[in-house]
């Protein structure tokens, strides 16, 4: 059994002020204001390259947890969703540029990136941590990744936080995304792969018992939902929605549906601690 482990009184109050409102499908505040609030549907940008996050499924359907949060927050804001794939590369000029998505998940809560994007979220607590071959010994915690090839997906960072952040002298080897990570790893090109550990839970299960996951841990990673800036009600209502996900069960179920079996730990789903909507 997951436990869950709630926020403060406020935010249970908000959450519990919202499900009185279930009859009328969505959370305060949804109908009204500008910007993402005004509109009728939410396009959410998912990446579609992350096995248990986004990815097609049979049938071309998209799906994963990313799908499932972007659809629960919609409904949970009386709106419809359309789901747009992104890759990393891409998230930035979609969302600033282009305007042709409303949200982005899967997105680092990043000084830099703050500079130019409102982070809604986090909406999942999670660290950095290092995938390899079953057969690997000899990697056991980041520093062991010092002259060894890595991949370093464009656009994502998670390869500079160790090479840069961390002063870990790994080798990158660039590509355009996770599928062609875990081909090169699989094929001995890379030595591992570092990302978020839900990123590699995800990727573990979906290459089987030929891949696992070290849970070295050696990183907090705030994964948030990256919006455009000036829309304070917007981000406000999505924090709303993400903290009555978790506090109705929904996020518990989602994790243990995409995320069981890899290894990563799911004892506890923690509400996350929010940025705050500047």
């Amino acid at each position: 059994m997951r436990r869950v482990v709630t926020p403060g009184r406020a935010a249970f109050l908000a959450v519990w002020t919202a499900a009185g409102l279930a009859a009328a499908g969505c959370l305060p505040g949804a109908q009204a204001g500008s910007g993402l609030l005004a509109k009728p549907t939410l396009v959410a940008g998912v990446r579609p390259d992350l096995p248990g996050i986004g990815e097609h499924g049979q049938g071309g359907s998209f799906q994963g947890l990313d799908v499932d949060v972007a659809t629960y927050i919609a409904h949970a804001l009386g709106k419809r969703v359309r789901i747009v794939p992104t890759v990393a590369a891409d998230r930035e000029r979609f969302l600033l540029k282009e305007k042709s998505v409303d949200i982005v998940l899967t997105y680092w809560v990043r000084a830099d990136w703050k500079t130019r994007i409102t982070f809604a979220g986090p909406y999942v607590p999670s660290y950095q941590d290092i995938l390899v071959r079953a057969d690997e010994q000899r990697i056991r915690n980041v520093h062991d990744l010092a002259g060894r090839p890595i991949c370093a997906v464009r656009g994502a960072g998670a390869s500079d936080l160790v090479i840069k952040g961390l002063r870990v002298p790994a080798r990158p080897v660039p590509t355009d995304g996770y599928n062609q990570c875990t081909t090169m790893l699989r094929d001995g090109q890379i030595d591992a792969i570092t990302t978020n550990d839900t990123i590699l839970a995800g990727l573990r299960n979906a290459q089987g018992a030929s891949f696992r996951l070290l849970n070295a841990r050696f990183g907090e990673q705030r994964t948030g939902i990256g919006m455009r800036p000036g829309d304070p009600d917007g981000c406000e209502a999505v924090n709303k929605a993400i903290t009555q996900m978790y506090q109705d069960g929904t996020m518990a179920k989602t994790m243990r549906r995409w995320f069981g079996g890899s290894g990563l730990d799911l004892s506890v789903v923690a509400v996350p601690q929010f940025e705050g909507c500047e």
